[in-house]
């Protein structure tokens, strides 16, 4: 066999250059430069064996290309949805695509709700200051055992406070990217954090979701830190979160006197945690793959949700997703992990879910309500006995950051974690893990 003089230089291209253009791939111009001009010198050598340098080559260029645009694209997803959708995106990335089993049912393109739609009950509040007291607190308890969700109206919250607060939050995500970058941060205990998808950290599929959080505990701390454009968003959040504390109070004051317990717990929320969530969910070009936010429970007591008159919450009623169709001046209220926990299991905390659509940009408001981040949450005493043991290890804000910082955050998976087993030993009921 005759062997070409010059394959040994031609091996030397084909195996070094390739190699040493990936160990200086962070430098990816370089890299790939480097590999296609020095393509043509290696090619064109003559050439006795079986080895397609040319090929090589190619495969080297595409795959540094592809790391590239990955990189890039990583980056672009980093700024949110909505910084994606003012690109002009006309498909969903694959970063957003859900697997085939996680995907929603979308009846129509554009359409954001299905053909199961849910009125959940409807809680008049002005009921409890009326002889009809008795009676509201009855349609209260049976919400919150059977539905987990309700909503509620004649609450006292003033309508200009609620437009207002709908109209600042549109304004807010209608501001330049670079504006809203300001308040980024990774940091979970942030007093302002704006930020993408559910856990931008931890997801493997990203949400169609942008949301600016904002911690409410106490205001005239928290306040300087919340964002100064537009103009008047302290202003109209402020005056806002302060009617959510009252409405939480009011909520509480009923639910605790609901279950038959004592209402000292009620002092506790004074100076309990409060997180406002301010979502953003714009129009999708394909709904049908991805969700706006997975299936999940709130970790607190209880969380009011303010929603324009867009649907798209969707919650688990009987094994099936059903949408909740939004009341005007209303607040959709649902019982979270700890609330499931302090009731040892007789309210529950529900999956909800929430849906895109193609043709309407979605707002909507969560406050989170919850006992004081250092306080230790357990099932009330007079809902533990021999007949109805302890079902819940007890819990704080602590593990749960802890939990959510070291694992993917889905579905009910962290109250999950607190249960108790009937073959549990004794001793480690009560602790924290």
């Amino acid at each position: 066999m005759v062997v070409s003089p010059v394959s040994p230089i031609l091996c030397f291209f084909s195996i070094y250059i390739p190699s040493f253009a990936s160990r200086i791939a962070p430098h990816t111009n370089l890299s790939l430069s480097l590999v296609l001009v020095l393509s043509p010198l290696y090619t064109s050598l003559p050439f006795m064996g079986a080895i397609d340098v040319a090929a090589i080559a190619k495969t080297e260029g595409e795959s540094m290309v592809k790391r590239e645009e990955e990189r890039m694209g990583e980056a672009e997803y980093m700024k949110g949805v909505r910084h994606l959708c003012d690109t002009g995106v006309t498909k969903v990335p694959n970063r957003y695509i859900l697997p085939a089993p996680d995907r929603p049912h979308i009846v129509r393109c554009g359409d954001s709700t299905n053909s199961h739609n849910l009125k959940l009950p409807i809680i008049d509040l002005s009921l409890l200051h009326t002889p009809k007291r008795a009676m509201a607190l009855e349609d209260l308890s049976m919400a919150c055992k059977e539905y987990g969700f309700f909503q509620v109206v004649n609450h006292g919250i003033p309508s200009e406070v609620i437009e207002d607060m709908i109209d600042v939050s549109k304004r807010f995500f209608g501001m330049p990217y670079d504006e809203r970058e300001k308040y980024m941060s990774s940091d979970l205990r942030s007093p302002v954090r704006y930020g993408t998808s559910f856990n931008q950290i931890k997801d493997r599929v990203f949400c169609w979701r942008d949301f600016l959080k904002l911690s409410c505990q106490p205001l005239e701390s928290v306040l300087p830190f919340w964002p100064s454009s537009p103009a008047d968003m302290r202003e109209k959040t402020s005056a806002y979160a302060n009617g959510m504390k009252s409405l939480f109070k009011e909520l509480m004051s009923a639910i605790l006197e609901s279950l038959g317990v004592s209402m000292n717990a009620l002092s506790e929320f004074d100076d309990g945690s409060h997180l406002m969530v301010v979502n953003c969910f714009p129009p999708c070009p394909e709904p049908n793959l991805t969700l706006g936010m997975p299936p999940h429970s709130d970790y607190g007591f209880l969380t009011l949700l303010l929603q324009d008159q867009v649907a798209g919450l969707q919650v688990q009623y009987k094994d099936e997703w059903v949408t909740i169709d939004p009341v005007p001046g209303a607040f959709v209220v649902n019982i979270g992990d700890h609330l499931e926990i302090f009731s040892n299991g007789i309210y529950k905390s529900i999956l909800h879910r929430v849906l895109v659509n193609s043709l309407q940009n979605r707002i909507s408001i969560a406050s989170l309500h919850s006992m004081p981040v250092e306080k230790v949450i357990s099932p009330a005493a007079e809902l533990v006995s021999e007949s109805s043991p302890k079902r819940y290890m007890d819990t704080d804000f602590t593990t749960f950051l802890k939990y959510i910082s070291s694992t993917e955050f889905k579905k009910k998976n962290f109250l999950e974690s607190r249960k108790l087993t009937r073959t549990m030993d004794q001793t480690t009921e009560g602790q924290l893990c």
